[in-house]
């Protein structure tokens, strides 16, 4: 197996440390990472001496391998070759989604831990979005012995909420439904509005799992003494070995199809 970007830290026995132009000549398929670039020109690898250029030379070294990655669409902006490359994004199907779960939702547990100055056991927690990730994050929260409420939109999520044991509110009511000490919001859109932060001001800390552009105004936020913050890419952060087990086991059930 062949690393290429990783000059800056040690590789595990079996792992070779590699150029861009060897691993693209002896590898039949590469896996970029997740996502494949922060900035739309370079490819995300903070581990190496050099930044790795995302552009027409980069693409032509992948033609003829099979190329999966994560959050593919900006490197597809890079370069017309991309048209004529076989590419998977793993980021992109259901089983990632599913068990990065876990993993995002004990990341987001650990922030409220940090920044909220009392216990868990004993807050009154609100999450909003009824998801997947919601759905791990309500059974975290639920198991630290918090008083959690959680909100969806459809009749039949509020009931599975109630039956798990959580109280429920519609998503259009969290602004009229309680205070809260503790907010989650995983739901891709701005929810969290000034007219329903006006209404929360009692919370200590209100966390962003929603991905960009993410659903609060932290301007009205900071205005109105609440601590917010955006909290993205936390299965890499927070449990680094497991998320990396969870693309692995995906890109070898992709490359065997």
């Amino acid at each position: 197996m062949l690393a290429c970007g990783f000059e800056k830290t040690s590789l595990p026995a079996g792992v070779e440390k590699s150029s861009l132009e060897k691993l693209a000549l002896e590898c039949g398929s590469v896996i970029l990472p997740l996502p494949v670039t922060d900035d739309g020109v370079n490819l995300k690898a903070e581990y190496s001496a050099e930044p790795i250029v995302l552009d027409g030379i980069f693409a032509e070294k992948m033609r003829g391998r099979r190329v999966f990655g994560g959050k593919m669409e900006r490197l597809f902006c890079t370069s017309r070759i991309w048209e004529e490359i076989d590419t998977a994004d793993y980021s992109a199907c259901e089983e990632f989604a599913v068990r990065n779960a876990v993993p995002t939702a004990e990341g987001a547990a650990e922030i409220a831990m940090r920044g909220y100055p009392g216990t868990i056991s004993g807050s009154h927690c609100l999450i909003a979005g009824f998801g997947r990730l919601g759905r791990a994050l309500m059974h975290v929260m639920k198991g630290l012995d918090a008083d959690v409420t959680v909100s969806a939109r459809a009749p039949e999520d509020l009931a599975w909420i109630e039956a798990s044991g959580c109280r429920s509110v519609e998503t259009q009511q969290i602004g009229r439904s309680g205070v809260y000490d503790i907010i989650f919001n995983t739901v891709p859109a701005l929810i969290f509005t000034r007219q329903v932060l006006s209404h929360l001001r009692g919370c200590s800390i209100l966390v962003d799992l929603a991905s960009s552009p993410g659903g609060i105004d932290f301007e009205a936020a900071g205005k109105f003494g609440i601590k917010a913050c955006s909290a993205l890419s936390l299965p890499g952060r927070a449990a680094p070995k497991t998320a990396g087990k969870i693309i692995g086991d995906i890109v070898y059930r992709m490359v065997e199809r």
